[in-house]
């Protein structure tokens, strides 16, 4: 009696962990098509390295739910090999997360970073702390993962993300410090950077933007699964989006305004192509304001 008891103990315990997941699952792909070599198991040996590197970390102090976690994907697309282990590349970085009650992902972060150079050794051990600077690669992927933390966290909770926002800011500060020419995180090098990344998100000026990421996501996608919330839900995220003009009129053409438009301009324009004449026209004028990049894919909302 006391073996079954145990038994069923032991698969209670193991169930209880299976339910609650990391917060992130990631995927990694590595692109390595400019790069003449003979031997391309390296490059599987790093995604390997790199997917269990990011998905085998807690990086936060929550339990998720295996359906609440941020899917996170990266894509390395390697431009040069400066050496036998250093290497020049893109960085692709996309995140989702799921909308309440319903199989739709919603995109969160879309960004590519064009200064991504690190060194790498085939099996060896990837070395990473969060309160100094170890590598490029290891700190460069901690700062995205926090990145991409502190804006699903401000999707679910007003202001929400603002200790993975310090936490990204920290990855910006150890590199700063760390000696050698390392591009990328420094605010001289560049206005699309790390650096104004991390720095934008916990700035003054963009604490709108924050709470549009509230409402146009908890208050908005999050109410949308009923059909009597839907058009309230259509409303807010119109609003959220309105309430942007007013970091438009402050700061045009901000980095983080084309981010977020950047992993929105689809999804908007297939919520509202259904939406009344008035809505439409009065949410075409404002984006083509606000987001004049990408005016010719919200012509679908003038029909």
């Amino acid at each position: 009696m006391k073996h079954k008891i145990l038994a069923h103990l032991i698969i209670f315990l193991f169930s209880l962990n299976y339910c609650k997941s990391q917060e992130i699952i990631a995927s990694v792909n590595i692109n390595a098509d400019q790069v003449v070599t003979t031997d391309k198991k390296i490059f599987t040996t790093l995604k390997t390295e790199l997917t269990n590197f990011l998905n085998n970390r807690k990086w936060t102090s929550d339990e998720f739910t295996a359906d609440e976690r941020i899917e996170l994907n990266l894509t390395i697309s390697i431009t040069e090999r400066v050496s036998i282990n250093s290497f020049k590349s893109t960085l692709s970085v996309t995140a989702r997360r799921p909308a309440y009650k319903t199989d739709y992902k919603t995109q969160t972060f879309n960004h590519i970073d064009e200064e991504f150079q690190f060194d790498y050794v085939e099996y060896q051990a990837l070395d990473y702390n969060e309160n100094s600077f170890a590598t490029n690669l290891t700190q460069v992927l901690a700062f995205y993962t926090y990145l991409v933390i502190a804006v699903d966290y401000d999707t679910f909770s007003l202001n929400g993300g603002t200790p993975y926002y310090q936490k990204a800011l920290a990855q910006v500060n150890n590199a700063q410090a760390a000696p050698g020419g390392i591009t990328g995180w420094k605010a001289y090098e560049s206005t699309k950077n790390r650096y104004w990344l991390a720095e934008g998100f916990l700035n003054p000026n963009f604490k709108i933007l924050r709470t549009t990421l509230y409402e146009y996501h908890r208050l908005g996608l999050d109410v949308m699964y009923d059909q009597p919330k839907l058009q309230a839900g259509k409303d807010n995220i119109a609003e959220s989006i309105e309430a942007l003009k007013t970091i438009h009129n402050r700061v045009p053409g901000s980095l983080l305004m084309q981010e977020f438009f950047q992993s929105k301009f689809l999804e908007i324009t297939n919520i509202f192509s259904e939406s009344l004449p008035a809505q439409k026209s009065k949410l075409y004028q404002t984006l083509i304001l606000i987001d004049p990049g990408n005016t010719s894919r919200y012509e679908k909302l003038r029909q």
